[in-house]
Parts: C-alpha cells; sequence; structure tokens
C-alpha cells in the first residue's frame, strides 16, 4: 500500500489492484496474552494513520472513485465522538465492530484523516 502510494510508486501497475491484507497468519483481534497481541500487532490490526497512505493509493488506482473514499474516512466520523473525544486510538481490532484498541489519542491517525478528507473536499470543488 504504501508502495503505491508514493509519488513514484514503485509497484508495477498490474499488481495496484491485486493487493490483499489476507494471509495465513492474519489476526483479526488485537487481544490476549503479550505473545498473542504482539502476533496479531502486524498481522491484521488496523493503524488508523495507515488510512492516508490507503486512500493515496485508492485514489490513484479508483480516481473516479470518491463515493469509496468519502465512506472510507466516514468510517472514522462515530469514534470522534467516543474515548477521547476529538481524537483516533492507535489501532483498531481488523474485523466488526472494528474495537479501538491501544492508546486513545494518536496526532498522526487524526492529522491522516483530516489530510485527506482535505484532499476529498478539494476534488470536489474542482470540478
Amino acid at each position: 500500500m504504501i508502495a503505491l502510494a508514493l509519488k513514484y510508486p514503485i509497484l508495477a501497475e498490474q499488481k495496484w489492484k491485486a493487493l490483499s491484507p489476507r494471509d495465513k497468519n492474519y489476526k483479526e483481534k488485537y487481544d490476549g496474552d503479550l505473545r498473542t497481541r504482539d502476533a496479531a500487532y502486524h498481522q491484521g490490526t488496523v493503524w488508523a494513520w495507515l488510512i492516508g497512505p490507503f486512500f493515496d493509493a485508492w485514489r490513484r488506482t479508483y480516481p473516479d472513485d470518491t463515493a469509496s473514499l468519502t465512506s472510507f474516512l466516514n468510517g472514522f466520523d462515530e469514534h470522534l465522538n467516543e474515548g477521547g473525544v476529538g481524537t483516533l486510538s492507535e489501532i483498531f481490532d481488523a474485523e466488526p465492530p472494528f474495537s479501538p484498541r491501544g492508546c486513545i489519542a494518536q496526532a498522526w491517525s487524526v492529522a491522516e484523516v483530516l489530510r485527506c478528507k482535505l484532499l476529498l473536499q478539494r476534488d470536489y470543488t474542482q470540478k
């Protein structure tokens, strides 16, 4: 995803739509003992700040699909009124109900959501 989000992507275009987070080691929840949580940390756990590179990669791959981009960002709206009001948690479970985990306020997560919302707003006003 990050390879595709770069200004000059380093991934062949024919693989842009083939990226998938599914793997035999995939963990849908960040819970359990330390070893189990460590295994889940990078094998399914959703890091909110990665919405930025994901947004950029989706936008490049599907440039006319602003409806999906809007939906992805709107997914954070409810959480902004929970826990640390006006902030986003560090991580989330990968499957519904996408329970927040880790610290309750992560500045770079908030920054990436705001950056993407501004880009989307700019896209709408330029059309």
